[in-house]
């Protein structure tokens, strides 16, 4: 690396080995080098395989430290296997930013990408700061609570993190489920049998599964019970041993249904507490059991309660904007 001081900016120069790494980080006419200076307000010019980078010091650290994280990244891969777009550009910008510095304040955590989930479709890493705090919860306790916005990958991860110990034989069956119709589970008036009146409250997880599983391998493992996916309220008397389960949209249980469904925990077992507190649909002047569970259990050391933020936000960067700013609203009427 060469570091040259010009009047008025900083420059350095940077340069790989791999000639076929580099014109995928760079992307067809340049496409994402030119993302990456709108989004760190740098120059960046290329010459080969060399990289000049020149603007404010602090800026063009960044941007050396990003581009040289994706590329090392990048070369544990097979170049017929790279799947490369901008958004690991982004992703290595949210895993380099402190959930509470500016833009640019760097912060001293791992980026080796040492923690993934293998699943039989993709291998996954997290994407945020907050997310790396929720997968060492995920691979560290029995019991993990995962609070936050949508979009955040709560149920994304969890889902992850079963197929992975599944695949790896830690566990016999992944249970997933969640409070349908309003926590109240009055499904008696939707058409249909009983599939037919829970699937489309149950839909995101089956997404989750199919993303990360063919789907033969997907219907066959529901088949043999390897993987259960049902309501909650069909968990009652139940005792999960050998399991992973994945308790979504927990924020709509109501108070018994999460006493209930953290008593199921059977010998062997792992279990994953979802919700968005800030979306509870229960009838008005009632208890959310994920609000109550959290205040009851945030002292006992073997529980891990991890909050993700706006700054987690996978999807499009508007939705992590409309969720600050829904949460400045709500900070000004409390």
């Amino acid at each position: 690396m060469i570091l040259q001081n010009t009047k008025n900016k900083e420059e350095i120069t940077i340069d790989f080995p791999n000639n076929s790494l580099v014109a995928i980080i760079v992307g067809n006419h340049s496409i994402n080098i030119t993302k990456l200076e709108k989004l760190l307000d740098v120059s960046i010019n290329l010459f080969g395989n060399q990289f000049n980078i020149s603007g404010e010091i602090k800026k063009i650290d960044l941007t050396k430290t990003i581009i040289t994280n994706v590329y090392a990244k990048l070369s544990k891969e097979k170049l017929n296997n790279i799947n490369f777009n901008f958004m690991d550009f982004e992703t290595e910008l949210r895993m380099l930013s402190g959930k509470h510095n500016s833009k640019f304040d760097l912060i001293d955590h791992n980026t080796t990408y040492e923690q993934k989930l293998d699943t039989w479709k993709k291998t996954i890493f997290p994407k945020s700061v907050g997310q790396k705090n929720y997968l060492e919860a995920l691979n560290k306790y029995e019991l993990v609570f995962g609070l936050g916005p949508a979009g955040t990958g709560k149920s994304y991860l969890a889902v992850a993190k079963g197929i992975d110990m599944l695949k790896k034989g830690l566990v016999e069956k992944i249970v997933l489920t969640r409070p349908a119709v309003e926590a109240g589970e009055r499904l008696g008036f939707l058409p249909g049998d009983m599939k037919e009146k829970i699937d489309p409250y149950l839909r995101p997880i089956y997404d989750a599964l199919y993303e990360m599983m063919p789907s033969d391998r997907v219907e066959k493992k529901i088949q043999s019970g390897e993987i259960e996916i049902a309501p909650l309220a069909f968990m009652r008397g139940r005792t999960f041993t050998n399991s992973f389960v994945i308790v979504d949209e927990a924020q709509n249980t109501t108070s018994v249904q999460m006493k209930m469904v953290l008593t199921r925990i059977g010998e062997g077992s792992r279990m994953v507490i979802n919700g968005d507190l800030s979306q509870v649909d229960l009838p008005k002047g009632q208890i959310s059991g994920l609000r109550e569970s959290k205040n009851i259990l945030n002292k006992i050391k073997d529980i891990k309660i991890i909050s993700l933020e706006a700054s987690d936000v996978i999807r499009h960067p508007i939705v992590a904007k409309i969720i600050k700013a829904y949460d400045n609203i709500n900070k000004d009427l409390s």
